[in-house]
């Protein structure tokens, strides 16, 4: 069954927290539970949107030893997989819609020593990502267009959630399948239930006070998911 033995990561995204204070809420996330942290790394080309390079990243890996998953939303990833890793970053996910080969990306990212996952968008097929899950410690299935925090979950998404996992356990894989974007507890209960297992949530985090009881909130919802997956 999709989700059986698995473990249910949390990895709140950063691009939702108060950027004034960082710290603050990455010491929020860790007393929250969170597994991991998400950064969002755009470069105004492969999205219409501008946020961090290495640096940045480096900054929050000085702040924690939470697991880092860098979403490289960017062209050319294979040239900064090494900046990154450099910086912290803990798993590097590039998009299989950039420029590069994808193939030369994956072996890019592991060269540098770090973990890697291969991101489609809403609307790419579930084939163009298949070819490398032997390869693959995770798979990113967005739920929104990537390159804005605060859109809503796009349900069509789910069936190729169901096709990552399906296919990773086919082949004895232990990679993650990935949502992000507008996951909330009803969304999360929706994506488990698919099979996910990793899930970056932005808004539904840090919009509000307790960062702590939001993660909490998340988590029994997860739970619920995964319990009805396996059903």
């Amino acid at each position: 069954m999709p989700t059986v033995g698995r473990r249910l990561l949390l990895a709140p995204s950063l691009l939702s927290a108060d950027f004034s204070d960082l710290a603050g809420a990455i010491r929020a996330a860790e007393a929250g539970g969170a597994d991991a942290l998400h950064l969002d790394v755009m470069d105004g080309h492969f999205v219409p949107n501008i946020t961090f390079g290495p640096a940045l990243v480096q900054a929050v890996r000085m702040r924690t030893r939470l697991p880092l998953d860098v979403h490289l939303m960017i062209e050319h990833p294979a040239q900064y997989a090494e900046a990154f890793a450099k910086a912290g970053g803990t798993t590097l996910v590039f998009h299989v819609e950039s420029s590069d080969d994808a193939d030369e990306t994956v072996r890019a990212i592991r060269a540098t020593g770090v973990r890697v996952g291969a991101a489609i968008r809403p609307d790419t097929a579930f084939d163009r990502v298949e070819p490398l899950l032997d390869r693959l410690d995770q798979v990113l299935v967005m739920s929104v267009r990537p390159g804005f925090s605060g859109q809503k979950f796009i349900p069509d998404v789910l069936p190729k959630v169901v096709a990552a996992r399906k296919a990773l356990d086919a082949s004895g894989s232990s990679a993650d399948v990935s949502v992000d974007g507008g996951i909330t507890t009803e969304t999360a209960t929706l994506a488990a239930e698919s099979g996910a297992t990793f899930f970056v949530c932005g808004n539904s985090v840090f919009n509000k006070d307790p960062v702590s009881d939001n993660l909490k909130s998340l988590r029994r919802a997860v739970d619920e998911g995964s319990r009805r997956a396996v059903r």
